[in-house]
């Protein structure tokens, strides 16, 4: 099949995993096109099955904010048609769904059917698309999609629940990781960089937006430090980097943290680490806690949106309820004071990592793919 993707180009959730899949379904023989207003991040190497179609955004003087559906629109119409595509896969419902749908519609006046798929990844859905403002054209667009999946079931719940005119079919098609990526025992001697006297290592990674409570992280942080030495990384930026900069000062803890920023691949930093932390507001998946668990590394985290898919309560890690940091804490105590009690977190997390292989969620796109394309023909 010749596909094309779209996504954002970002460190965010939907970006990786939409290269991801993309890198994979190439290793399948398929033919992957990325389209994006900028190489994906994780998009780190080409081959004869993998091609990038740049959306170029004119900087025109008449318009406040350059009209990207537009161009984006505009740029799958020529790709499908010069490239004869099979099908589109949109990530991400703003505005990538509009666009292909209009792009669908221009290309069938020219005599060319292209069906698109939609995947709906999280803040698309219970951020960005609770504004009133998007409500008609998401509905409209997830309507007119050939097919659409969620990374959860609580995604898809959320849909519904936000979006009671959609009535199109929602298909589950859990986010996933690639587990040889994730080997960790080459990378034990490097803890001493970050725990140089023995202290445990815990770790949070996110887009620094408030919806990920990163203060939460420090102050959960700061009450498993008094018990139990030790460091916490933080990888990752944005916008309340500022915030948590203040915080590690009032609480003293500016010492024992280490910021790294945006890091395009985290295995290696998540294979020394004892412990991770989410303590989000919400999370439509947790791939980052995927990613930690794929990497032997257990999680404490909230127990919000799609993360009780993802993280087995006392068994690859441990939930709270939002913003209770003292639970948060004692659970973690709980495993990092006991080095028998810590690895057998470790193996459980790994097991549980194991369900999410691409291996198991590939076919179930492929799956999805061919059936789109049979209902195209007929």
């Amino acid at each position: 099949m010749k596909i094309g993707i779209v996504c954002y180009p970002t460190f965010g959730g939907s970006g990786v995993v939409a290269t991801e899949l993309g890198l994979a379904l190439a290793e399948k023989g398929h033919q992957i096109h990325f389209i994006s207003y900028s190489q994906p991040v994780r998009l780190d190497f080409f081959s004869g099955n993998l091609f990038y179609h740049e959306v170029s955004v004119s900087d025109y003087p008449l318009f406040d904010y350059p009209p990207y559906e537009l161009v984006l629109a505009s740029k799958l119409v020529d790709v499908v048609k010069y490239e004869k595509l099979d099908l589109l896969h949109v990530h991400y419902a703003i505005p990538h769904a509009s666009a292909a749908y209009m792009a669908k519609q221009i290309l069938a006046s020219q005599g060319i059917k292209i069906p698109f798929i939609t995947t709906l990844h999280g803040t698309d859905i219970t951020l960005v698309g609770k504004d009133p403002s998007f409500e008609p054209v998401i509905t409209f667009a997830i309507n007119q999609s050939d097919a659409v999946t969620a990374v959860s079931e609580s995604l898809k719940d959320d849909t519904y629940a936000n979006f009671p005119s959609v009535r199109k079919e929602i298909n589950v098609i859990p986010n996933f990781i690639r587990l040889e990526d994730y080997k960790t025992d080459e990378n034990k001697c490097h803890k001493k960089m970050y725990a140089p006297n023995g202290e445990r290592l815990l770790i949070h990674i996110s887009n620094f937006r408030k919806v990920k409570r990163v203060d939460d992280v420090l102050r959960v942080f700061d009450k498993v430090r008094k018990v139990i030495p030790s460091k916490l990384i933080l990888v990752g930026d944005g916008p309340e980097r500022p915030v948590i900069e203040k915080l590690c000062r009032e609480l003293d803890t500016c010492n024992d943290i280490k910021s790294l920023g945006k890091i395009v691949n985290p295995e290696q930093i998540l294979g020394i680490a004892d412990l991770f932390l989410l303590t989000s507001e919400t999370e439509s998946f947790g791939l980052a806690a995927l990613e930690a668990m794929a990497a032997k590394t257990p999680v404490i985290s909230s127990n919000s949106g799609g993360l009780p898919e993802v993280n087995k309560n006392g068994f690859s890690g441990y939930m709270s309820n939002v913003g209770d940091i003292d639970d948060m804490a004692k659970n973690a105590i709980r495993i990092l004071k006991d080095e028998l009690v810590l690895n057998q977190f470790k193996l459980n997390a790994y097991e549980q990592a194991k369900k999410f292989n691409i291996d198991a969620i590939l076919p179930m796109y492929e799956k999805l793919y061919k059936d789109v394309l049979k209902a195209s023909v007929n």
